[in-house]
């Protein structure tokens, strides 16, 4: 059973907007994110940019339109980025070997260095965000954004349910 000083009231007290989940999401990705991308942007890049190099530093080779549902943007956006990127010799196209209508995006030696320079970095960057965190908060949030993720990704057909009255909510020891 939870302590009381885990539980986590949502309050509504607080407005609409300062107690969204969502926008809590996104403005906590934002303040954590804030420095990074600075330094993201000193190396010379968009942060959509740093984006691309992260995704295929994972996987390279990846199709456009697998690359834009990870890289968060819409595919006719990416592929101007993708195009700027091969201006700067950081990426390169190639048609898929099975399937020549498809167009897989690879990492060329420039872009492999500096997007395993920059994962570094921002695993790092992590590190400091994770430090100031809680005993086990770290673990918890972020199985719990795995968890929404997996729930609400594009095409799950599930529909939030209304909240009728406030929630408490747990935390659990990790």
């Amino acid at each position: 059973m939870a302590k009381d000083e885990d539980r986590i009231e949502i309050d509504r007290n607080a407005g609409f907007v300062g107690d969204y989940l969502l926008y809590l999401l996104a403005a906590a990705s934002d303040a954590a994110s804030t420095d990074f991308h600075a330094h993201v942007r000193e190396q010379g890049l968009r942060v959509p940019e740093w984006r691309i190099l992260a995704c295929l530093s994972d996987e390279d080779g990846q199709m456009v339109t697998q690359l834009a549902q990870l890289a968060l943007m819409e595919q006719s956006h990416l592929t101007k980025i993708i195009d700027h990127m091969a201006s700067k010799g950081l990426v390169k196209r190639r048609s898929d070997e099975r399937d020549r209508r498809r167009v897989r995006v690879f990492l060329t030696a420039a872009g492999r260095a500096l997007g395993a320079r920059l994962v570094d970095e921002a695993q790092a960057h992590e590190e400091e965000i994770i430090a100031r965190l809680r005993p086990g908060e770290a673990a918890l949030l972020k199985n719990a954004l795995k968890h929404v993720h997996a729930l609400y990704r594009a095409g799950s057909g599930i529909t939030p349910a209304p909240v009728r009255e406030p929630v408490k909510l747990e935390t659990r020891p990790t």
